[in-house]
């Protein structure tokens, strides 16, 4: 909480950035899905040098080449996304609670990456959200999901995946990206300005003819075994 405040202090004279984000975001006409991103990840950029923080990333070259694909990372706060977007290059949406999406500078940030917000308690609106990003990434676009749904001290550990998270993935025959978060909580849960250093790793991406036969929930397990694994050998 304490760098959040750093943030807030040391990023006003930017704060003309927000509005600039919502106008973008509102004018699909003006500007491309490229440039939002751009402005999405240098708003990041100043972000993370002004709050002293390091984001590393590893496993790159896991990244499909072409066409649309879904992430799936271990979610261990509000950093996550960001970090994420910090070292992905290409344009990404995210996924998130609609609840927690209308905070200023929340709310223009997913407007300005296209991003979906998720009412958990209307199983329409989750159906209807299942089928427009299963045909926006059949379409090439990439999303972030986190198939944990939320976040409580867990650190860098795995808590249970919702199987139906996945549904978007499967449904357009994407690959799956499995996604390991390390240290990601520490940058606005720990009482602290000190430097801090979070990992994003890439993980092998998983193609349709590996899950093709797969139920969801197999899928799921699947997803959350790799991550879970390979947290555990990270952090030994």
């Amino acid at each position: 909480m304490l760098r959040f405040v750093q943030l807030i202090i040391c990023n006003l004279p930017r704060i003309y950035m927000i509005p600039r984000m919502a106008y973008m975001a509102g004018h699909p006409e003006k500007y491309t899905e490229e440039q939002c991103y751009r402005y999405a990840r240098l708003a990041v950029k100043r972000m993370v040098t002004s709050g002293h923080i390091k984001t590393l990333a590893f496993g790159l070259e896991n990244l499909p080449k072409e066409g649309g694909y879904v992430m799936f990372p271990n979610h261990q706060g509000k950093y996550d996304a960001i970090g994420i977007v910090s070292t992905h290059k290409k344009p990404c949406a995210i996924v998130i609670d609609d609840a927690k999406s209308h905070m200023i500078l929340t709310s223009q940030f997913i407007d300005l990456v296209g991003g979906k917000r998720l009412r958990k308690d209307d199983l329409r609106q989750s159906v209807r959200l299942i089928r427009e990003i299963s045909e926006e990434v059949a379409a090439g676009r990439k999303y972030i999901i986190f198939p944990e749904g939320g976040y409580e001290r867990n650190h860098n550990s795995v808590c249970e995946f919702k199987p139906g998270c996945f549904k978007s993935a499967m449904k357009a025959r994407a690959p799956i990206v499995p996604v390991v978060l390390i240290d990601s909580y520490k940058v606005f849960e720990e009482w602290s300005v000190r430097k801090v250093t979070t990992q994003v790793h890439y993980l092998p991406a998983i193609y349709y003819d590996e899950y093709k036969t797969m139920k969801t929930a197999e899928v799921s397990d699947m997803v959350h075994d790799r991550i879970k694994t390979y947290i555990e050998k990270i952090t030994g």
